[in-house]
């Protein structure tokens, strides 16, 4: 049956940046972190300054919380083979651009990285994961603690509390009936519907708000061109790697299998590019790792 519902990644772009919408992505948030979170502005994120891959790749989200902490939310659609460092990067640049020049370090803020992903990111077999950092002795294993005053001063209970903290949605990989609120949502993020009986907060919004037929023509049109985009852009990257291995088969040669580690060569290099630019590294510097001119990395 046909989803009545626009899907969470268009929702991000489109909708949920409004803050009238604000209560389906604190309800998201409320279920994931297991905390009542109320969104007090939302954030300058780098999907501002897109690009025509990234329209329908990629999406995020920055948004502040009432306790004055920074939630990063990604949405990321296609196969990004560095996307831990992509993380790290995301909560890093976090960190130090979000605290005055001359501050203390105990105005650092706490960092929230959410990532939603459409691809099998890793090896493992759970559909959440949860990352946080602590400090364990190499000799007695203990966990290192803050001491009474610091938990006092800085108002949490464990060093890790200070860390950014990483959440791993991998909702593809969810094909089962959703038996938690957590579960309720990655099943709508997976398949674009809401289940009847879902009462994770922030869903029964989700279907007050974000119901197809409250689009507009030119609207579900655009957004029926993202989903194409999407599809597309798995496709390409099956049929690059099937087509690939059928030349290889049937020429039964070595020119054959040469065509296929030379185009999956390039497909390497097509991920490197699309990956290096959305750090900003300079094209001159992109030109000099991949071997690429700089006419061929902007074509990618």
């Amino acid at each position: 049956m046909a989803s009545n519902y626009i899907r969470f990644d268009w929702a991000m772009k489109r909708l949920l940046r409004n803050k009238a919408n604000f209560a389906v992505l604190e309800g998201f948030l409320t279920t994931l972190l297991n905390e009542k979170i109320v969104i007090q502005k939302l954030l300058e994120s780098e999907s501002n300054q897109e690009d025509e891959f990234d329209k329908y790749n990629r999406v995020d989200m920055l948004a502040e919380n009432s306790k004055g902490e920074l939630i990063l939310i990604e949405v990321q659609n296609n196969n990004e083979y560095a996307y831990f460092q992509r993380m790290l990067f995301g909560t890093s640049k976090l960190v130090t651009e979000y605290i005055n020049r001359g501050e203390g370090y105990d105005k650092v803020r706490k960092v929230y990285s959410v990532n939603i992903v459409y691809f099998s990111l890793g090896s493992g077999k759970d559909i959440v994961y949860h990352g946080k950092t602590e400090f364990r002795g190499i000799h007695q294993g203990d966990v290192l603690e803050l001491t009474p005053f610091q938990k006092q001063t800085f108002k949490v209970d464990s060093v890790s509390q200070l860390y950014p903290e990483y959440y791993i949605l991998k909702v593809n990989d969810f094909n089962q009936v959703a038996r938690s609120p957590l579960e309720e949502w990655i099943y709508y993020m997976n398949t674009g519907d809401i289940p009847d009986g879902a009462t994770a907060p922030g869903l029964d919004e989700a279907r007050q708000r974000l119901k197809l037929d409250k689009m507009t023509k030119e609207e579900l049109s655009a957004y029926y061109r993202h989903l194409d985009n999407i599809v597309i852009l798995r496709d390409n990257i099956y049929t690059e790697r099937a087509e690939g291995r059928a030349e290889g088969h049937a020429e039964g040669r070595a020119e054959g299998r040469a065509e296929g580690l030379m185009e999956g060569r390039m497909e390497e290099k097509r991920e490197m590019v699309h990956n290096m630019k959305s750090l900003n590294i300079s094209l001159d510097t992109i030109s000099q790792v991949t071997g690429l001119s700089i006419e061929e990395i902007k074509s990618l």
